[in-house]
């Protein structure tokens, strides 16, 4: 199998595309004070392929492939080797990541058998993640019911209703989904509550990234966010591809979702595996966790973020739970809400949605300086 690293450096390093003019200088740029390379993956996914039509459809599969390109890039950039690595992503990455830093730290006693350096796993960072997909259905209640993050948005008839479902969809998904998962159980719980919890809010006419605005185009096309096919455009442009070091046999335009991989995983029903284990593992393993999300994002909010993290059984528990939530502040205001403690940190960004750097770019760029450095948000 065959992924698509896209290492940025040099003038890469201080771009984003914003419009249809493409890439312009970008100040806050992430790697300001670090290497960060891009995994397109799942296979399928961006402008990553598989050499025989192989595919994967969970994300445990997927981290095998993950844990073995890890290994082989280290191995051909030496220069590389013994620094601290730090694995991000988002969204559905609070799936993803957890498992694939678990399978890149237990790969470790692997190499050093086959006289390889190991790699040094220092911190995962998710943003806007789905890590419990229970919790984050239950927590739309408070979203849309309650200030949370803004205003109530349904109605008081509409969210009596969703609140009395909540006990209801909570026990079933303890019996059919965690105490012993059962594939059909499961699914159609998760098919009356999600039915139950996202109608309403999506006949609001909100954009579920940014619950503070109305959605822009229609979401099929434009994800409530123009700015995607200017991205998709640019990421299209042969000259671009070049650059890139796109495979030519690669022929599909980018996207910035795949419905072949969403169906995969679908059938799978890959979502419906908390990945909360991995992140207490890690822990453990005194592998830093950070979780930090946009307080306006409604997808994957901060108030479900919050409670699996608080709820998560772990030696740091009680320590952690007993922190109460504080500013963190960047140029003197606060920046959102953290709480941390033997590793974990969890904090939320003020004002920004889904895609944090996106929306908050000053506030998240601060954010990951400190982490990187070990400091205190």
């Amino acid at each position: 199998m065959l992924f698509v690293p896209r290492i940025i450096h040099g003038a890469w390093a201080v771009s984003r595309v914003l419009d249809e003019d493409g890439a312009k200088f970008h100040p806050e740029a992430w790697n300001s004070n670090a290497n960060i390379f891009f995994i397109d993956q799942p296979i399928g996914v961006g402008f990553s392929y598989a050499d025989y039509g192989e595919t994967v459809s969970t994300t445990e599969e997927a981290a095998k492939d993950i844990a073995a390109f890890v290994a082989i890039f280290f191995e051909n950039f030496t220069k590389f080797k013994g620094r601290g690595f730090h694995m991000a992503g988002e969204s559905y990455g609070g799936r993803y990541l957890p498992v694939f830093a678990a399978a890149v730290y237990d790969q470790n006693a692997k190499l050093l058998q086959q006289g390889l350096t190991p790699i040094n796993l220092t911190s995962v960072m998710i943003g806007n993640g789905l890590t419990d997909t229970f919790s984050m259905l239950t927590s739309y209640v408070d979203f849309q019911c309650s200030h949370a993050s803004v205003a109530p948005i349904n109605d008081i008839s509409t969210c009596v209703a969703m609140k009395q479902m909540v006990p209801r969809c909570t026990k079933w998904f303890q019996s059919a989904c965690i105490d012993h998962f059962d594939a059909i159980d499961c699914n159609a719980a998760d098919m009356l509550c999600t039915a139950a919890f996202e109608m309403p809010f999506f006949a609001s006419g909100k954009n579920p990234y940014d619950i503070s605005k109305d959605c822009e185009g229609k979401i099929e096309e434009t994800l409530c966010y123009p700015i995607t096919q200017h991205i998709n455009h640019y990421l299209d442009q042969p000259e671009i591809r070049d650059v890139l070091g796109v495979d030519p046999s690669v022929t599909a335009n980018f996207s910035s979702c795949s419905r072949s991989v969403t169906t995969a995983f679908g059938q799978t029903l890959d979502e419906l595996h908390p990945t909360v284990d991995y992140v207490a593992a890690l822990l453990e393993r005194n592998v830093r966790v950070l979780i930090y999300v946009g307080s306006y994002d409604w997808v994957c909010n901060w108030v479900g973020s919050e409670r699996w993290t608080l709820a998560m059984e772990w030696s740091g528990m009680e320590e952690f739970n007993k922190q109460p939530l504080r500013d963190w502040v960047v140029d003197g205001k606060s920046a959102g809400k953290t709480r941390s403690a033997k590793g974990l940190t969890f904090a939320t960004v003020e004002a920004a949605g889904h895609m944090v750097p996106y929306d908050k770019p000053k506030e998240s760029l601060e954010m990951v300086q400190r982490w990187l450095a070990g400091k205190p948000l």
